[in-house]
């Protein structure tokens, strides 16, 4: 097995709070709007939503780490 070491391992620590940022960036200039048809007004767009997802799938590695669970 190849263990992921060194940059490799920064760099999937580092998307998640970067996307993040990015989607509180995004959320706080957003003016509310509806979301998905639902009749309720939530105060994000459509690119603070996908920020929030691509973050939420970026945890993993966190994951991993808070639970001391080696890479494999």
């Amino acid at each position: 097995m190849v263990q992921t070491g060194g940059w490799a391992r920064w760099l999937t620590l580092a998307a998640s709070p970067t996307f993040a940022v990015m989607a509180w960036i995004a959320a706080k200039d957003a003016s509310p709007m509806p979301f998905c048809a639902s009749g309720s007004s939530l105060p994000i767009d459509g690119m603070a939503a996908m920020y929030a997802l691509m973050s939420f799938f970026h945890l993993p590695p966190w994951l991993k780490l808070a639970f001391g669970i080696a890479n494999r």
